[in-house]
């Protein structure tokens, strides 16, 4: 599943490549990927001038001139490629993102007056292009119980410790996983910053000493923002708006480095074991559990 740092890549793409352009038609091949009113879409989005494209957690919102905006879920294989005077692509790593489209995976397809056009293709079928008005936004229920983000100035070491508080008998990973703790951190950037913070994945949140949190806040801004500079986690297929492929996996300490001698220096093998049901890259000896007494 994109992860936010993908997502954000997406953002900053898009934000380069369509801001001022005009919707001129949107064709769809599968309702649940465009679940919205025939009359609306050609009130809303038909003639209306791209304004800005934003991100909250994992979802994107295309705001118009009409004051709609479309909220966009990329789930669980969801991509956006454009194609028009350059190329762009961002999301699940398969081939649509770099190969001849329309395609098979294909379920929305957004042309601008231009004539260049932006794709959403979607394997599965899971992810969604809703159109609602921009200032009901904050009242979709995912808005209301999503956590604070991650990159975000207002992310306090003390909003971190207030959140993980709320998840104070879980272990740290499930709680870093958990949307309305903190928004966006998926499987990859959890690994890391725990790795990077020292802490072992199954510590019960309740037992870790505060200066681990204090760690653990810096590591999970560090590795997001180091994600985001690299281009997104996607290490095949994924282009950004300059044509390059996503870099951050080649900079991982941990995550799929089973079997590969820590990078701290420790003489470990990183191991891959089971955390709140996700698979999860640890080094034993660097990071440290914490169990309540």
């Amino acid at each position: 599943m994109p992860e936010l740092p993908e997502v954000e890549t997406v953002r900053i793409g898009l934000k380069k490549l369509i801001i001022g352009k005009t919707i001129v038609n949107v064709s769809f091949d599968w309702p649940k990927s465009f679940p919205n009113d025939p009359q609306q879409t050609a009130a809303f989005i038909l003639n209306a001038r791209i304004q800005n494209v934003r991100r909250r957690a994992k979802v994107l919102m295309i705001d118009v001139s009409t004051d709609y905006s479309l909220v966009i879920h990329l789930k669980m294989t969801g991509q956006l490629v454009y194609r028009g005077e350059q190329t762009f692509g961002a999301g699940h790593p398969n081939d649509s993102l770099v190969g001849d489209l329309p395609d098979k995976s294909t379920r929305v397809i957004i042309t601008f007056a231009d004539n260049s056009q932006l794709f959403f293709n979607d394997q599965r079928k899971f992810g969604w292009m809703r159109l609602i008005p921009t200032l009901e936004i904050p009242n979709i229920d995912f808005m209301k119980k999503v956590g604070p983000e991650p990159l975000e100035p207002s992310f306090t070491l003390q909003v971190f410790q207030d959140q993980l508080l709320r998840r104070k008998n879980t272990n740290i990973k499930a709680a870093l996983l958990d949307q309305t703790v903190v928004a966006g951190i998926g499987n990859i950037y959890a690994d890391e910053s725990l790795f990077m913070a020292g802490i072992h994945p199954k510590s019960i949140v309740g037992a870790i000493p505060k200066r681990r949190i204090n760690l653990l806040h810096d590591s999970v801004v560090h590795v997001l923002q180091l994600s985001i500079n690299k281009g997104g986690s996607t290490d095949k297929n994924y282009v950004n708006a300059e044509g390059k492929k996503g870099s951050y996996m080649s900079f991982a300490k941990v995550f799929r480095q089973e079997g590969n001698i820590c990078p701290n220096g420790c003489g470990s093998i990183i191991e891959k074991i089971k955390v709140a049901g996700r698979g999860t890259h640890i080094c034993k000896k660097c990071q440290k559990l914490y169990k309540v007494a």
